[in-house]
């Protein structure tokens, strides 16, 4: 094996020579491109009613999958948004960038290596519009978001309107809606009793405490419930912007020009969800549909498709390329999922978690289509990890850390608040929600999967330059943990342990 220090002083000119000589080429098509438009949703899994989810009401999305493909295995490269959002915008895997660690390289001056450039840059050289939109006909249908760990590139999007779309084509626009998300951006949540979801008020109240059927892993108690119901609520609340969007864009008569991408940055904003990276933190939902008057899939995937394909949200970026007719370049680790030209699809979907906020956990997980192995390389580290935002805003962890104290917990629940091992392996065909570890199982086949998974992710972590072995100086975490503090307090049973924390 070739030894990371070494990998990197060979990877890295033979990758920037690749990306930097395969400029993107334009289609040769006479007609012009089609627009593109993505419609990226916060922290939520495959908990839409197309995917089997219960108590949500998601007809908007349905549809938009019924016109279109539905990936059944598409998994985030990271289980938060900023290292997620910086691999599918730049195509190149965050441990690979530099850009692994949440919320890194905002104020050091640190630049992408050459040749390395965002979607879309990439877009506007070959005459895009860009757009990362926000208000739709007076109402708030966008963040805004862009949360990447590299800020020093340029101006990333020409616009924030809507109404510049259709004046502007070829466009490509990103929406990236307030669901699923709460309302922490006052900074003020430190002085609430309980932090509310963004929208929590208007989202449809279809799931409550008494018709939901939380994941085994939490306790049956009515917080758990409450906040399940909540999540699921939000989901069909993020619905209803999507019915927006997508309504609009057919009104404006652009819905037949205009390929739509939906999917989220990472897995749920639950307790076990968003962070940890378990299939629940991961796994997404993804659905694309074609533009009516070009049909870059109908001969591939007719609409109403449905594909057990394995794809990492790494491939969006090429796939976004060649869908406007722009050639990826040569050394991007992006690749085609869908069309014609899709190239072999992957066998194995990576994915990385380090430090996250102020917490300095790092762990590696790889899915194919049915097992899941994670490797955890913080001894120590579990779901009990202080993290002062999840302590505060998922009322889950707090009442789970009060119940074992009280004895109170068994199964599932109680394994969950045990480190995490070195070593877990889950069937996520037979067991999809992620509790029975069969990385000491005598069976053969789950021998041969860890096996196999074990030796993936060795040829991956040292094939892509996996930089997370580099562990960031202090001085750079503990700004994290002054700033947590401020925002969202500190648990008083942290208070008296070390500085560390």
């Amino acid at each position: 094996m070739i030894p990371p220090k070494r990998f990197r002083a060979w990877l890295f000119p033979a990758l920037i020579a690749s990306l930097t000589a395969a400029a993107p080429a334009p289609s040769s098509a006479a007609e012009r491109p089609p627009n593109l438009l993505w419609i990226v949703g916060e922290n939520f899994s495959t908990d839409l009613g197309c995917y089997g989810q219960a108590n949500v009401a998601t007809p908007h999305l349905d549809a938009l999958a019924q016109r279109g493909v539905r990936y059944n295995n598409a998994f985030a490269t990271s289980p938060v948004c900023a290292p997620s959002r910086s691999c599918f915008m730049l195509g190149m895997y965050q441990t690979t960038t530099d850009t692994h660690n949440m919320r890194s390289h905002r104020e050091d001056g640190f630049r992408l290596p050459p040749g390395i450039r965002p979607l879309t840059h990439r877009l506007k050289d070959a005459g895009y519009f860009t757009a990362n939109v926000t208000k739709l006909g007076g109402q708030t249908v966008g963040t805004g978001k862009l949360d990447l760990n590299f800020t020093n590139e340029g101006a990333l999007y020409d616009s924030d309107n809507w109404d510049d779309l259709k004046d502007h084509q070829p466009f490509y626009a990103q929406i990236n809606l307030p669901e699923a998300e709460y309302d922490i951006y006052d900074r003020k949540s430190a002085e609430k009793e309980r932090v509310p979801w963004v929208g929590e008020k208007t989202h449809p109240q279809i799931a409550t405490e008494a018709n939901v059927d939380p994941p085994p892993y939490y306790p049956d108690h009515p917080i758990v419930r409450q906040e399940w119901a909540r999540y699921l609520n939000s989901v069909s609340g993020a619905d209803i912007r999507v019915g927006q969007i997508l309504e609009q864009l057919e009104a404006d008569g652009m819905a037949d020009d205009t390929i739509v991408i939906f999917f989220a940055d990472n897995g749920r904003l639950t307790a076990r969800g968003i962070h940890w990276p378990f299939d629940q933190g991961l796994r997404v939902p993804l659905i694309v549909r074609d533009a009516p008057n070009y049909q870059r899939l109908r001969q591939s995937e007719p609409p109403g498709t449905v594909s057990e394909r394995v794809v990492s949200l790494l491939d969006l970026t090429a796939t976004s390329l060649w869908l406007v007719g722009i050639s990826p370049p040569l050394g991007m680790q992006s690749r085609v999922f869908l069309g014609r030209d899709a190239g072999p699809e992957r066998t194995f979907a990576f994915a990385a978690r380090d430090r996250i906020d102020e917490t300095v956990v790092r762990m590696r997980s790889v899915h194919d289509r049915r097992y899941h192995y994670i490797r955890n390389y913080t001894p120590g580290a579990g779901f009990e990890t202080l993290n002062r935002y999840k302590e505060k805003c998922f009322l889950v962890k707090p009442l789970m850390r009060q119940l074992k104290a009280q004895g109170k917990l068994s199964g599932p629940p109680l394994e969950l608040m045990e480190p995490f091992p070195n070593e877990m392996l889950f069937d996520t065909e037979t067991d999809p929600d992620e509790i029975h570890n069969l990385a000491k199982s005598e069976s053969p086949e789950h021998q041969s999967a860890l096996t196999r998974l074990r030796a993936a992710l060795d040829t991956w972590m040292v094939e892509t330059g996996d930089r997370g072995y580099l562990l960031e100086p202090e001085a750079v975490v503990a700004p994290f943990r002054q700033e947590m503090d401020a925002w969202f307090g500190t648990p008083q049973w942290a208070q008296q342990t070390s500085p560390s924390n």
